[in-house]
């Protein structure tokens, strides 16, 4: 029988996304082909291919449905819990061998995110949040960077800087979602996906920012949990209300 993951159950949701991102996980570790494939757009890589058909063997039949950047829409249409994933985010990372990507997973409902996994497979770390419980790094709590002026703070950006910014130095390091987590955790004082991402690049992650306590936006102040596979979000999160309102006014 189909199990039907409830809305108001968060620790059985986050359990169902831990259990996703390790076989996922242990499927890439087997992974040999790291290389540019195209089978349904140019940039798709045969790791996000692994990645995602690894997602849907857990996920399908669980009674969720997933929206994946690879394979879209599947799973029952009157699920009341959503799966939003990226199999590999940072892809062109993972192809290169740099140690800087994850698997993301955000399990969302009618009032928002349930619960999330972002997982490291190059070093096992695993960021994780559950509504109203706060957020973790492994096992321990995280908290975001207290920094309240720009012009001392480092961002992460997805894109290219332009112009004459305020911050005191950037890093564009290559997985936006990883890169939201380290905001999250206080690695970062602020990010900017300058580019404009779509919901399975931010989904997870702004969520660990959410119960961090770490503020988010975007720059158009366009909602960000429309589940919705049309449309790019420039989004914006950072450790301190203050870093975010200038950080937006700047970019």
């Amino acid at each position: 029988m189909r199990r039907r993951y409830r809305s108001g159950v968060s620790e059985d949701v986050l359990s169902l996304l831990d259990q996703t991102a390790d076989h996922t996980a242990a499927q890439l570790a087997d992974n040999t082909e790291w290389g540019l494939v195209g089978r349904d757009h140019a940039a798709q890589y045969a790791h996000d291919l692994v990645a995602d058909a690894a997602v849907l063997e857990v996920l399908g039949g669980s009674g969720v449905r997933v929206l994946s950047e690879e394979s879209g829409w599947s799973g029952p249409e009157d699920a009341e819990v959503t799966v939003i994933v990226d199999p590999v985010d940072g892809s062109t990372n993972a192809s290169l061998g740099i140690p800087h990507w994850v698997v993301s997973l955000c399990a969302v409902d009618g009032e928002g995110p349930v619960a999330s996994v972002v997982l490291n497979p190059s070093n096992g770390e695993r960021y994780r949040a559950i509504r109203g419980g706060g957020a973790t790094l492994g096992d321990a709590p995280i908290t975001p960077s207290t920094k309240t002026k720009l012009s001392e703070s480092i961002v992460g950006l997805t894109g290219r800087p332009s112009g004459s910014q305020r911050w005191a130095q950037f890093r564009a390091l290559g997985a936006a979602a990883l890169d939201i987590c380290y905001v999250a955790a206080g690695r970062l004082d602020a990010m900017y996906g300058s580019y404009g991402l779509s919901i399975w690049d931010y989904a997870g992650a702004m969520h660990v920012c959410m119960e961090a306590g770490a503020p988010i936006g975007e720059k158009k102040d366009i909602a960000l949990f429309d589940v919705s596979i049309e449309g790019r979000r420039q989004v914006l999160a950072a450790g301190t209300q203050p870093v975010l309102d200038e950080l937006k006014r700047s970019v």
